[in-house]
């Protein structure tokens, strides 16, 4: 069986365990607005799924999603100076896209180690190479510091990929260090891929854009905050001018899901109301984590608070393998995820634990933490996690 093949075998397993407890992918778990509900409920029974959608998305949703960037009043700028939106089959196809239409062979992605792995694969499918910065430290508060960008720079850089808040550290950029990260790509000539997918769980986010805005593409996702990570919807947001270059040859031109793009409005109509429960009730998650974590000699919480919905757990001190404490967790029904997934160099540091899930979820993984850090000290090493 090839590595694909039994990759998903692996995770068509989980999806097939009614009762998993799903702390392991940043998804959001907590109950959807009833207003999102209903959306997807009409379009199914008006039968407007059955048609497709405009190919940049539905001008309702664009919209929303430039405002909910606080970004609607460049509306009337030119082209190059204003902020447009175009939906995708989940922020990773908008990803995908723009890694692919701006690398080419020969070309450079400078990118955090340890960030999300996948943007590097779509920079090395086009014969790219990658450059990654280490932020796994408390001396750069585990974030890509401008200073540790600038000495990556090279001539053939071409693209600079920061994810922020970064997965899995869950640290955030200072405005500042946005301000100079952006200054670095404008000198070296280099695009900028901002990853905000993680930017409402934080308590203070700055936009690249604003700063860098002929050569910054920002993504945008629904799977996080309102928990539409099956519908498959997000966007890339970039200025005008530059969606005209990426619009020239999108892997979906047909428009994406009907269903989720109206489930995605009707969330960003009732956000303001919503979301700040998501968020108190993922911070309380977070202190329940953090106190369970400080009672395990040799653990710690990398970030604290986290500014992602993910908390990264520092393994180091305690002689356990982070595969091995999944592994134990799994055998529980709680899925949590090993460091090994978003990075080779740092991989025996640390396990990832969601924090958008009932409390009940959070509570089993607390109790049961002690348990099974003694189990992993002794247990086999695991094979074919993912």
């Amino acid at each position: 069986m090839l590595d694909f093949e039994r990759r998903n075998e692996y995770f068509d397993r989980l999806t097939a365990q009614p009762a998993l407890r799903w702390l392991g992918q940043n998804t959001n778990h907590l109950p959807p607005p009833p207003a999102v509900t209903a959306a997807m409920q009409q379009v199914i029974a008006s039968g407007e799924f059955q048609g497709y959608a405009p190919p940049a998305g539905f001008e309702r949703l664009r919209e929303g999603v430039v405002a909910d960037l606080g970004l609607s009043g460049m509306r009337d700028e030119a082209d190059d100076r204003r902020a447009a939106a175009w939906i995708t089959d989940g922020a990773v196809a908008g990803l995908y896209h723009t890694v692919c239409t701006l690398l080419g062979p020969g070309d450079e992605m400078i990118a955090p180690d340890p960030g999300w792995k996948w943007p590097l694969a779509f920079a090395r499918s086009r014969g790219a190479s990658v450059t990654e910065v280490p932020v796994w430290s408390a001396d750069c508060g585990y974030r890509l510091a401008p200073a540790a960008l600038e000495r990556a720079i090279t001539p053939r850089t071409r693209l600079i990929y920061l994810v922020d808040p970064n997965n899995p550290t869950g640290a955030c950029a200072t405005a500042q260090e946005i301000r100079d990260i952006c200054e670095i790509a404008r000198q070296a000539g280099a695009w900028l891929i901002h990853d905000c997918t993680y930017r409402h769980f934080a308590d203070a986010h700055t936009l690249a854009w604003n700063h860098y805005p002929e050569r910054t593409v920002m993504t945008y996702s629904f799977s996080k905050w309102l928990g539409l990570a099956g519908m498959r919807v997000g966007a890339i947001v970039a200025s005008a001018t530059v969606l005209e270059r990426l619009a020239q040859a999108p892997p979906n031109n047909l428009g994406s899901s009907v269903i989720a793009q109206r489930a995605a409005i009707a969330g960003l109509e009732v956000k303001d109301q919503w979301f700040p429960e998501v968020q108190r009730a993922q911070r309380a998650n977070q202190a329940a984590i953090a106190a369970a974590v400080a009672t395990v000699p040799g653990m710690s919480i990398a970030v604290y608070p986290s500014q992602g919905n993910f908390m990264a757990i520092d393994v180091s001190g305690t002689e356990v393998s982070p595969d091995a404490l999944v592994a134990a967790f799994q055998g529980e029904g709680i899925l949590i995820r090993q460091g090994g997934y978003h990075t080779r160099r740092f991989a025996d540091r640390f396990v990832k634990v969601s924090t958008t899930v009932p409390t009940g979820w959070v509570t089993e993984f607390c109790e049961r933490l002690p348990a099974m850090v003694e189990q992993a000290r002794t247990a086999p090493p695991p094979a074919g996690l993912y």
